[in-house]
């Protein structure tokens, strides 16, 4: 069975959240059309060429479009209930910057056969040609702690390139709206005990002149630290003591 079919098996749709990627999004859009027919494309209130692109593929995507950029956790969530509508149980995510590689779509496919409903996360090597130093800083402060909050040692809790289990995460709200959601729905998925699985994947960084991002350094760690304060306050009132009852009625 091809890639094409154990998506459709698994009811795996692709979630896209783009805000001005108007230079790679075609690539992408082209690329994962080839293995699914389920892709949703989210134009996060986009300003460059984004909104004529999508027209070309009006036939064969889904596309939920807003005028103002509201942020990628909304974008994602937006997708996520437009997945969830169209009957689809995980939403497999990916950023339209051209850096992650579709082969390795498989890799995703496989884990969710062994570990039904958890949530897989694409683990990036932080060492490698053009990643941005920030990135690797950044990742391993959040990776500390996501230790600190659910007591998980965790390889790369930034990328984008994830599996969700939307039919299990539906009721969980997620209170952020931007970069800092991934986060927060790891740390929840750990509360509410999702198994959580990384999985090796391959990443592209442009050069530093052609890369575009829209992580605001300053702004958007600010925002991840006052996450990360309120999560700690979190994880002792309410995440720590469900995993362990948890723990506790497993062995009852």
């Amino acid at each position: 069975m091809d890639i094409t079919d154990k998506l459709k098996q698994l009811k795996i749709c692709v979630v896209l959240p783009t805000y001005n990627n108007a230079g790679t999004l075609a690539q992408v859009v082209d690329d994962l059309l080839v293995c699914t027919a389920g892709l949703i494309v989210v134009n996060d209130g986009s300003t460059d060429g984004t909104a004529e692109i999508l027209k070309r593929y009006a036939e064969r995507i889904t596309l939920v479009t807003y005028e103002r950029n509201r942020g990628k956790g909304y974008a994602l969530k937006q997708g996520f209930r437009k997945a969830l509508e169209l009957g689809y149980e995980y939403a497999l995510t990916m950023d339209t910057d051209g850096q992650h590689r579709i082969g390795d779509l498989a890799g995703f496919v496989e884990e969710a056969e062994r570990i039904p409903g958890g949530l897989i996360v694409g683990s990036r090597l932080l060492k490698q040609k053009n990643m941005p130093g920030g990135n690797t800083f950044a990742n391993r402060f959040s990776n500390f702690w996501f230790r600190v909050q659910t007591g998980i040692d965790f390889p790369d809790t930034q990328s984008g390139f994830r599996l969700y289990p939307i039919q299990r995460m539906q009721k969980m709200h997620i209170y952020t709206h931007r970069y800092e959601s991934e986060l927060e729905m790891l740390v929840r998925a750990a509360w509410e005990g999702i198994p959580l699985r990384a999985i090796p994947i391959e990443v592209y960084y442009a050069p530093a002149g052609e890369r575009v991002t829209h992580f605001r350094p300053f702004r958007d760690f600010a925002r991840i630290s006052v996450l990360n304060t309120v999560f700690v306050f979190g994880a002792l009132l309410y995440g720590y003591p469900k995993m362990l009852y948890r723990r506790l009625m497993r062995k009852i």
